[in-house]
């Protein structure tokens, strides 16, 4: 992280030295603007409406909205001035989800990530803990990450859990654990593969929602 200068911007873009400074003078603006990048770009792979399987209104409901996901760093859906990566989604409205749908879509946005996008996973732990060094930053990095927060709690509804806040917190704290592991671990876990995934959504989904949430089953 200390390798993230204003100088070292300008030279890894082939811009005139101070141009980076322009648009973000200090150290902590530098930081924000990296992390609104970061969610853009997490936001991309981890879109379940751009993956087979998740077409119509539960893949709505997951990541972010394609308008947030576009938005210009630094501004809100609708182009105003804003102090996160696009802000929130909106809540979307959707029927019931059945486990199964849920747990496959989970899988696969995770799978794409962890399989195909190790320099973004190592991005984010490097955002994170210089997060835990800078309050300032805490703030705004903890509020960047409600963009994917939020819809999580949605779907988890959708699904049938009655504590939707909790559950999803839960599968969080899953898939942190795991990534963290995959990208930087002391056991240098491998990468499971998508049927591994999606068989350990199964296993926390069933405890959360009860009964078996396996294909064909429960």
């Amino acid at each position: 992280m200390r390798g993230l200068t204003h100088r070292a911007v300008d030279e890894r873009a082939g811009l005139p030295q101070g141009s980076t400074s322009n648009h973000a003078r200090t150290r902590q603006a530098l930081l924000e603007t990296a992390v609104r990048r970061q969610v853009q770009l997490e936001s991309r792979v981890l879109t379940p409406d751009e993956l087979p399987g998740a077409a119509g209104p539960p893949g709505a409901a997951v990541g972010t909205q394609s308008r947030a996901r576009d938005a210009a760093p630094g501004t809100t859906p609708d182009g105003a001035p804003g102090t996160t990566p696009g802000g929130p989604p909106e809540p979307v409205p959707h029927g019931p989800l059945d486990a199964d749908t849920l747990a496959d879509v989970l899988s696969l946005a995770l799978h794409r990530y962890l399989t195909d996008h190790r320099a973004l996973l190592v991005s984010r732990y490097e955002l994170a803990l210089e997060a835990t060094r800078r309050p300032e930053l805490r703030a705004f990095f903890d509020a960047a990450g409600s963009v994917f927060h939020g819809p999580l709690v949605a779907m988890t509804a959708a699904a049938g859990s009655p504590e939707p806040e909790r559950h999803a917190l839960s599968l969080i704290a899953w898939c942190e654990g795991l990534m963290f592991s995959c990208a930087a671990g002391s056991f240098h876990a491998a990468v499971p593969s998508r049927a591994e995934l999606r068989t350990g959504f199964h296993e926390l989904l069933r405890g959360m929602l009860g009964g078996d949430t396996r294909p064909g089953l429960g």
